[in-house]
């Protein structure tokens, strides 16, 4: 056996090479993936290989047992090229390709700012991707199933790092994951918040099984950027015409700085109306210019520019469903959404089980600080903190915890799906079956 990554020939291999089959000392049986500019130089190798067992120009005394031998091996080329060429023809994505195109499904700045979101494993390049392996958690379990399966990239939505780590050794069970995935050239991905915040990702899901309902996010998104190249707006007004074209030219000639103007009439007199757009850097020259004159300076107003906020994206979903249900009504259509036979539930005061929901408020994983102060008839999270249950309680709030990752793993279903038509089926995606959540109720 040859290791994979191995190659006498500079061929290189993704998976292991097994040579020989019983019954045939010359046959091979390929089972490894190639780069594609691995092809050409094994079907030259291999193209070599067969004119030199035809060519016995040059043999002195040729008999029928070498001839046949030859004849054999010629065969098992041909068919070696040709299982080269099936393998190389199946579908697959370049990684710098596959990570592009996942982030146009949802966008990696949707991610909180505490969080740690993308590839956080990487093979060394060029890395190609047949097989996508998607689970909640990664666990040494799921690892091992992954590479059963032969997983090139692996799409924890949990990240397993996290926090930072200062060594790479075998003690750790989130170490002995990095180094198994970097001996099996297998990426590691992790979308995290990013596909909570998505319009259709983990929340939305989440949302599905209330019933019909509106929804829209607790804490909406803002953009990645803002509208303008600027972060701040100065206005002032100028009477002087001298002094306008001093201002203007001076303002103009500080990099990051957009002018703009118009008249106006204030108190019957002419006025030119100057509005700037600043970067951060730019506004303190501007403010440093204008200072010097004192009429410019108590004229002029500054505003702050908030980046705009994105539809339908945002951490948690308030649901308001078209009808009211009583709250055993809901308790089942949580469990049958999510597969559990149980879940907890926190009665609100003076609420009963036949208390009427109209009004939910969500957050998948650990909801505690999306869903606080958020006015609803129930809150719907994986788990909080004891005594956030009792503040929600408190207010009149009904609680159902299921479990922190059992609000999460379902939507990988409906992302496998999603996936696949985003990716053209251009790879394999699969669903690990060993993951689930560590706790049980018993």
């Amino acid at each position: 056996m040859e290791k994979a990554g191995s190659s006498k020939d500079g061929v290189s291999k993704n998976k292991d090479v097994g040579w020989g089959q019983e019954g045939d000392e010359h046959n091979c049986v390929l089972s490894t993936r190639l780069v594609p500019g691995d092809l050409n130089i094994v079907i030259h190798l291999l193209l070599q290989m067969a004119r030199e067992c035809f060519d016995i120009r040059y043999s002195v005394s040729p008999d029928f047992s070498m001839l046949l031998s030859r004849v054999r091996l010629a065969s098992t080329t041909v068919r070696f090229v040709h299982s080269l060429i099936c393998s190389s023809s199946r579908s697959f994505m370049d990684l710098k390709a596959l990570l592009s195109s996942l982030n146009d499904f949802a966008s990696l700045s949707f991610a909180e700012s505490w969080d740690n979101v993308g590839l956080l494993v990487e093979p060394s390049p060029p890395h190609t991707v047949s097989t996508l392996f998607l689970t909640n958690d990664l666990t040494e379990e799921v690892m091992e199933e992954a590479l059963q399966k032969k997983a090139d990239l692996i799409l924890s939505y949990h990240p397993p790092i996290f926090r930072p780590m200062k060594r790479i050794t075998w003690k750790s069970w989130k170490e002995r994951l990095v180094i198994r995935a970097l001996e099996n050239r297998v990426g590691i991905y992790s979308p995290h918040t990013a596909y909570d915040a998505a319009p259709q990702g983990v929340n939305h899901w989440l949302a599905k099984g209330l019933g019909v309902c509106t929804s829209r996010p607790i804490h909406p998104s803002k953009a990645p950027d803002y509208p303008t190249e600027g972060t701040h707006k100065v206005e002032f007004s100028v009477t002087n015409d001298e002094d306008l074209d001093k201002v203007i030219s001076a303002v103009k000639g500080i990099p990051g700085v957009s002018v703009t103007s118009f008249s106006a009439r204030t108190d019957d007199e002419e006025q030119t109306q100057l509005n700037l757009n600043c970067t951060q850097q730019a506004l303190m020259q501007v403010v440093a210019f204008l200072s010097q004159n004192r009429q410019l300076y108590q004229k002029t107003e500054i505003l702050s520019l908030e980046k705009p906020l994105l539809l339908h994206t945002g951490m948690g979903r308030l649901c308001t469903l078209d009808e009211s249900v009583s709250l055993e009504t809901m308790i089942e259509r949580i469990k049958k959404h999510l597969k559990l036979s149980h879940v907890r539930l926190a009665l609100g005061v003076g609420k009963t089980r036949e208390s009427p929901v109209k009004v939910v408020a969500l957050c998948a994983g650990s909801g505690s600080s999306v869903l606080q102060g958020t006015e609803a008839d129930l809150y719907l999270t994986g788990e909080m903190s004891h005594h956030d249950v009792l503040d929600a309680a408190s207010q009149g709030i009904n609680v159902i915890l299921c479990e922190h990752s059992n609000t999460e793993r379902g939507f990988l279903s409906d992302l496998r799906d999603m996936l696949a038509a985003h990716l053209e089926n251009k790879i394999n995606i699969i669903l690990s079956e060993t993951d689930r959540d560590p706790l049980h109720v018993v």
